[in-house]
């Protein structure tokens, strides 16, 4: 399952500590961050179904705006 969603992540530190929380408490199978992109999208690849709002509310814990692309 992919999962895209926007967010206002802007530095490499910030997607580093991101990506690594995400991994670790998600267990994905992949998960990205184009800082590149204007929507600063953010990628997860799970090989189990998965209710993209548990992202979408982890990543605001973590103090950042994070919103589902269509």
């Amino acid at each position: 399952m992919v999962s895209v969603f926007k967010t206002n992540i802007l530095s490499q530190q910030d997607k580093n500590m991101v990506i690594n929380a995400l991994v670790a408490n998600f267990g994905l199978s992949a998960c990205s961050i184009d800082l590149e992109d204007i929507d600063k999208v953010l990628r997860i690849v799970s090989s189990q179904p998965a209710d993209e709002q548990h992202y979408m509310l982890f990543v605001q814990q973590l103090g950042y705006n994070c919103a589902y692309l269509d």
